[in-house]
This record gives structure tokens, sequence and C-alpha cells, in this order.
């Protein structure tokens, strides 16, 4: 499961909210300018990651030709090249090393905007935001599935990427998240 830009404000709610519960950590200013913090941190990893993709994408188009002749394997090709390009990039694509760079990221972040204070090792800390990120890329799944779920059982069927569509699977994606504190 990759980062997408929706999950960036999930994410960035349940690390504010973590860092909130976690005794040794003071929220200065409340929960919206980290959360706001956090999102923006996300997002500009989410962002190297499209622009490396789009770069993949163009060298792709520009072989389409020579691709097609050789019956290659496009997607196993889309991969190889972004393997190969991603340090270019700044871009991590092992998850677990990704998701660690990004909780140090958000809390150095943190600390400069003088947005927290704890009194323990760093480490304890960007343990609880590393823990944030890792529990809702976890429990994505599960919930979009019990949100379909429950669409499904709609009496009046619901059209996937219609705006009615779009505002229900939202709404009821958010009333998942609430029920697991996370939002």
């Amino acid at each position: 499961m990759r980062l997408s830009e929706a999950h960036a404000p999930y994410i960035a709610n349940k690390i504010a909210i973590d860092l909130a519960n976690a005794p040794f950590v003071r929220i200065k200013h409340g929960l919206e300018p980290v959360i706001e913090k956090a999102k923006e941190v996300i997002e500009k990893d989410i962002e190297k990651e499209r622009a490396l993709e789009e770069r993949v994408n163009e060298m792709l188009e520009e072989k389409e030709d020579e691709i097609e002749f050789m019956q290659a394997d496009i997607r196993q090709l889309f991969w190889m090249i972004k393997k190969k390009l991603a340090p270019e990039y700044g871009v991590i694509l092992n998850k677990e090393e990704r998701f660690s760079d990004l909780s140090h990221k958000i809390l150095n972040e943190l600390w400069e905007e003088d947005l927290i204070d704890y009194d323990v090792p760093e480490n304890q800390v960007r343990s609880v935001i590393l823990k944030a990120i890792e529990t809702y890329m976890d429990s994505f799944d599960k919930i979009e599935d019990e949100v379909l779920e429950k669409i499904s059982h709609y009496k009046r069927k619901l059209i996937p990427g219609t705006d009615e569509y779009e505002l229900i699977f939202q709404r009821l994606y958010e009333e998942e998240l609430r029920k697991r504190g996370m939002m």
C-alpha cells in the first residue's frame, strides 16, 4: 500500500492524536498546527514520488515502440526504472524505511516550529509518530472494506465515481476512523 494524497490528512490527524495522548509529549499550540505541519511533510514526500512516477512514465512513452516490439512487461519496466531513479528524486521505496524517514522528518519539523515539547529521548517520540503512520496504513484496507460493505447494503445503488458516492464514502470512512480513535 503506497501513500496517497488522500491519506495525508488522516495520517497527520492520527499522528497529532497519538502525540497528544503520549504522556511525555506536550502539544504547545493545539492539535491543528501539528496536523498541518505533519500533513505538509507527508504531502511533500508524496509529491516527490509523483514527480518520479511522471518521469518514469515519460521515459516509457519515449520508448513505447521499442517496448511493444520487444513485448516487454510494462509494469516490470516501470518498477525497474522507478527503482533506478528513486535515489535521484530522494524517494525511499522500502515501506519500513520510508515510514521511518518520514517520522524523523515530521518530528524535526514539529520541533523546529516549536509545536511540541518532550523530555524523553527523541527516538521515543519518533516511535509514536512511526507507529501512528504504520497503524493508519495497516488499517486502511480494513476500513475501506468495511465502508464498501456498508455501501453495498444501501437500498439505492450508488455509482462509484459520482459525487454522491464519494460523499457517502468519505462520510462512512471518517466515521470508521473515529470509531478507531484515528480522528
